[in-house]
């Protein structure tokens, strides 16, 4: 096993130390921000290290390789994108504090998220297609290392797909924009150019998310060990769950306990540097 350690300022005084405490025999420099200590023997306390120097710390198998994989399934909202596009919709709507406080709610798993986006979608009603537009021209900004993480995934032959329980508007445009191979979430209802605060068909939601990746892995030879998948709030826990790796990015406490690794404080390219 090898521990990668990632940070936005790793000192060399924390590797030495977390060298001592994983009794590792090499540090090895993977990019400035991430390192790899070798053939480590011990787990005890570089996890409480790592809390208290903010680092990201993950125990890899050795010989895992990232062309392993076949499939990389993101959530959108807050993963893939810096933003929660639904509570940048409601500011436009002057009602950005009502909805977060819901969004919250469902990351937490405090509410179900079809009982959550009702609830949310439901406070857009009358407020102006055009506004989805504004939103993504002025707001929808990508997570740090989005770009770099999904060119590596093109270079190795991996498929990439976002799956949210957000909107196809946004999911239709990201997908053109980074050249995503598969694009899933629900759909808004407009009738005379304006939000009816209504959801078109079945609700995308957690079991949606899961059972989506599924399809897609039938459909395409996919193994769900060859899967990645990656999200932050508990609607992505079912797709995770059946991810041969699961990775909780900058995600709320129930994520990061069920997730193969957590990424808190570096950007989404530091899944690149969890496999050899």
């Amino acid at each position: 096993m090898h521990l990668i350690i990632q940070g936005i300022d790793v000192e060399n005084s924390d590797l030495r130390a977390l060298a001592k405490l994983s009794a590792a025999d090499q540090i090895e420099r993977i990019t400035g921000q991430a390192f790899r200590l070798k053939n480590v023997q011990s787990q005890n306390g570089v996890s409480e290290y790592c809390a208290d120097a903010k680092l990201d710390y993950a125990f890899v198998d050795g010989q895992k390789h990232l062309s392993d994989f076949k499939l990389i399934a993101m959530d959108m909202d807050s993963t893939l994108l810096a933003i929660e596009s639904i509570d940048e919709i409601a500011d436009m709507h002057h009602i950005k504090p009502q909805v977060s406080a819901i969004t919250l709610q469902t990351m937490r798993g405090e509410i179900s998220f079809e009982e959550s986006i009702t609830q949310r979608t439901a406070l857009l009603a009358g407020l102006g297609a055009d506004a989805l537009q504004k939103v993504y021209d002025e707001r929808v900004k990508l997570s740090p290392g989005a770009e770099t993480l999904l060119k590596k995934a093109c270079l190795v032959g991996i498929k990439t797909m976002v799956v949210s329980g957000g909107f196809t508007f946004f999911t239709a445009r990201i997908q053109e924009k980074l050249n995503l191979d598969f694009a899933f979430a629900n759909t808004l209802e407009i009738k005379d150019n304006k939000l009816t605060g209504k959801i078109v068909g079945k609700i995308l939601g957690r079991e949606g998310k899961a059972e989506t990746i599924k399809k897609i892995c039938l459909e395409h030879g996919i193994q769900h060990d060859q899967v990645i998948a990656i999200g932050d709030g508990a609607n992505d826990l079912d797709m995770m769950d059946l991810a041969g790796v699961s990775i909780a990015y900058h995600a709320k406490p129930v994520v990061q306990e069920k997730a193969t690794y957590s990424i808190s404080h570096v950007g989404l390219d530091g899944v690149i540097n969890l496999f050899d």
